[in-house]
């Protein structure tokens, strides 16, 4: 495992970071098949923003707990910067997603017990950064989040906006190559939405990351480099 760790932080910084085919997902739902994914498949390249697009249900969700890592396609390929996912045990899975993927989810998902700062400097702590490295970065990355003036405080004190903002900080933490979002504005009134929205575009454009996000709104999606479209399953 070591050594396909230390080969894919020499990998070239080639075009693609993501690669999805065929990929396909069923559950088993009261003893019969669910098939949310059909197939289809696209590439990320280094530094572009895809939005996904499509009716709920479609498999928007699913498809990014697939390619996140957090989940497991059925059939079909997934390779990330070249490498087969599905040849990864669940321990590489996890180092993987610490290293290269950042998420973005709906609601901010912080840890209600932990301040600001501290739900950013966890992930980094996990990942074996030292203590005052990761509270240096994530001091950092609060300011350019616009919520540095919040590092004490608790989520429960914090406006939704601040939350997310927070969330946004938290996802760039082990400064990832890929970034996930899953409607990232999505609880947010229009305002805080827009607020936010540009944050995670602005900081995903300055630190050349990949972002593949998920959203119902057209005028969001409009702002990636293009688009990808989820129906009936299958990806086009």
């Amino acid at each position: 495992m070591a050594n396909i760790l230390n080969s894919l932080s020499k990998v070239s910084k080639a075009d693609i970071v993501l690669s999805v085919r065929d990929i396909k997902k069923t559950f088993i739902e009261g003893g019969q098949p669910l098939h949310i994914l059909r197939g289809g498949g696209f590439d990320l390249h280094r530094g572009e923003i895809i939005a996904l697009v499509g009716p709920s249900g479609s498999g928007k969700s699913t498809l990014l707990q697939c390619v996140g890592l957090l989940d497991k396609p059925t059939s079909g390929s997934i390779l990330l910067d070249g490498t087969p996912v599905q040849k990864m045990d669940d321990e590489m899975r996890t180092l993987m997603r610490r290293r290269k993927i950042g998420f973005v989810y709906q609601r901010h998902n912080l840890l209600s017990d932990f301040t600001a700062l501290e739900n950013v400097v966890l992930p980094m702590l996990a990942n074996g950064v030292d203590e005052n490295t990761a509270n240096s970065r994530a001091m950092k990355l609060l300011q350019a989040a616009s919520v540095v003036h919040r590092a004490s405080h608790l989520p429960g004190q914090m406006s939704g906006g601040e939350q997310q903002r927070t969330a946004v900080a938290r996802a760039l933490a082990n400064n990832p190559e890929i970034l996930l979002a899953d409607e990232p504005t999505g609880s947010l009134d229009p305002a805080h939405a827009l607020t936010v929205f540009d944050l995670l575009m602005d900081l995903v454009r300055k630190n050349k990351m990949a972002m593949l996000f998920v959203t119902h709104d057209m005028n969001l999606a409009a702002r990636a480099d293009r688009q990808i479209t989820i129906k009936n399953g299958i990806i086009k």
